[in-house]
């Protein structure tokens, strides 16, 4: 994975070298092993390179005779395929990322439709006078992009569009409120209000500095589900894995996974043991000495099943208090996820080894995994309620404004998944194929790997599984209270020792029981925060970090997340140290 950034100005004029230099050098954490520049006419480009693939003769950016220049952030998989077919093209390097340059060239803006991948492509076309840009269909990896009087920025970090001097960090008050009650943000509107998101699956066409045309390509198959049986259905899913495991393990150095113990990342080292000769490097995260479920034990036991090498790494009180300023620092769109804090510590284990790691998100989307997909199913009539029907600090008279305008992007994303025949189950996996998926766990991943120069890849979330599986009828995604039935059949005929089926509590992180042991100290300084002043209570806002309620622990969480990255994305603030040095610095 890589880092890019550029400038096409309106004028016509050379764009800023100093800006474009500035924004590279703001993504250099997401490239240690090269960096590279580009400028031609209107046009700036920059990358930063972490080396998976062709390590010796990778370095971007690409171009052609006619001009044509590439710069990436991505993982092409099927790239051996595509050079396969066009024998007639002499590529003059072995990169993945050498080959949508040329598919490019031969199909125009249409190019990413060929490509099965994670990706955020850059291409300046010279001849043409455009620039275009394109995000994979499942929104795997960002990019994001600015526009003012100087014409069009684009980077893979917002963080990097405020470096250039083109853009100030102010704050889209109902992109922050919908941040507090959802935990992420949705749509194309971030909380920095001069800087958007390229959507998942968009393309970009860029003229004189200006947006000119967009399109989009769906991430989910079309239609109702399918009649199939539960045997040809098993036989899908087997050859699905197969495929998607088999092409996500490409690459030129050493790579693991990380196991949670549940479905789907066993499922995931279940066919990365059977593709590989030696042992999985499997990280797995637990919990000591809380009330947290600690998923070390079942992940140690289908390790040791499947041949794995286990490596479990322990998540303390102590690295809570340091570990929050480091991810809200690196959260620079932000996501309220505590998931983050643990996947931020498992990645610098990780990263002191390998690159690249396998990971299993997307098996809930795509198969129907979540609880709230089974209130989806439920008949009208019995208390069926809608997802994400109630905010986090909903009913607590913390915000000053309390209205529901923080579920318009929801609701929005819910009209557009509700057609084509869709059941309630498909629509309600098509909504969080929209904003949950790629707004909240693809951002916490790539943040979280990045920052520590490792690249995160996920099986799950790809065309081979999508078109399998999405289809399948309701019944082989939920039975009864039992979601993702058809891949807890599969793994519990491949691995036994997974216990598929067993009743196994969720994933948390004891947030709420770290806050509450410090909240006569902590309320005041959260509450007297620049960007909680703004939108909260702080009398409401002290007395929450005091109570011991369950709700009222998460709330504080979600405020402490928000205080923090406030403070360091918009005041600018950049002390080292935990959470009470940061809060407290003047």
């Amino acid at each position: 994975m890589c880092g890019i950034n550029g400038i096409m100005t309106a004028s016509g004029a050379p764009p800023d070298r100093a800006a474009v230099e500035a924004m590279q050098k703001a993504l250099e954490h997401r490239g240690p092993d090269g960096a590279g520049l580009y400028f031609d006419g209107s046009v700036g480009m920059a990358h930063r390179r972490l080396a998976i693939i062709d390590l010796e003769t990778g370095d971007q950016p690409f171009g052609l005779k006619n001009g044509t220049t590439l710069i990436a952030n991505a993982e092409i998989y099927n790239y051996l395929e595509l050079k396969a077919a066009m024998p007639e093209v002499a590529f003059s390097t072995e990169s993945d990322c050498e080959l949508p340059l040329v598919l490019y060239d031969k199909y125009g803006e249409d190019f990413a439709g060929h490509l099965r991948g994670m990706y955020a492509i850059a291409i300046h076309d010279p001849e043409r006078r455009r620039l275009v840009l394109a995000r994979d269909p499942f929104g795997i990896k960002q990019l994001y992009y600015t526009e003012g009087p100087f014409g069009f920025a684009f980077a893979s970090e917002p963080q990097a569009l405020l470096a250039s001097g083109l853009v100030t960090a102010d704050v889209r008050k109902n992109a922050a409120e919908e941040l507090l009650q959802l935990q992420f943000t949705t749509g194309r509107e971030t909380v920095l209000s001069k800087i958007f998101r390229v959507l998942p699956g968009e393309t970009l066409i860029i003229e004189a500095g200006r947006i000119a045309k967009r399109f989009q390509r769906p991430a989910l198959p079309l239609g109702a589900p399918e009649e199939l049986d539960e045997a040809t259905a098993l036989e899908r899913v087997e050859a699905a894995l197969t495929d998607s495991v088999n092409v996500h393990q490409r690459s030129d150095v050493p790579f693991g996974m990380f196991l949670s113990g549940g479905i789907d990342s066993s499922a995931v080292l279940a066919m990365m043991a059977r593709l590989n000769d030696h042992p999985v490097r499997a990280f797995t995260v637990g919990f000591s000495d809380t009330g947290a479920v600690d998923e070390r034990g079942d992940a140690a036991a289908i390790a040791e099943s499947l041949g794995a090498e286990h490596i479990e790494v322990d998540f303390t009180e102590q690295d809570f208090w340091s570990t929050v300023p480091l991810v809200t620092r690196a959260m620079d769109d932000p996501v309220a996820d505590y998931a983050e804090l643990p996947t931020y510590k498992l990645a610098k284990t990780a990263g002191e080894d390998l690159k690249v790691i396998l990971c299993g998100e997307g098996g809930d989307e795509l198969f129907g995994g979540y609880g709230r997909y089974r209130s989806a199913i439920r008949p009208w009539w019995s208390h069926r309620r809608a997802m994400r029907s109630r905010g986090a600090l909903e009913g607590m008279q913390i915000l000053r404004d309390e209205s529901r305008d923080w579920r318009g992007g929801v609701a929005a994303s819910e009209t557009v998944a509700s057609s084509d025949g869709r059941t309630p189950l498909q629509s309600a996996q098509a909504t969080d194929c929209a904003d949950w998926l790629p707004h909240d766990l693809l951002i916490k991943l790539d943040r979280c790997l990045m920052s520590h120069g490792v690249e995160g890849r996920t099986p799950m979330l790809d065309p081979a599984i999508a078109d399998a599986v999405f289809r399948f009828p309701d019944s082989l995604k939920i039975k009864g209270r039992i979601g993702k039935w058809i891949l807890r059949k599969w793994l519990s005929d491949v691995v036994p020792a997974a216990k598929p089926f067993a009743k196994k509590r969720g994933f948390t992180v004891p947030v709420g029981e770290w806050i509450i042991r410090e909240g006569e100290k902590l309320g005041p300084m959260v509450a007297g925060q620049a960007g909680i002043v703004d939108l909260c209570r702080p009398d409401r806002v002290e007395a929450i970090f005091k109570s011991t309620r369950r709700r009222a622990g998460f709330a504080a969480w979600v405020l402490l997340f928000y205080a923090l990255w406030h403070r360091q994305h918009v005041e600018g603030v950049t002390t080292d140290g935990d959470v009470f040095a940061v809060l407290g610095n003047g």
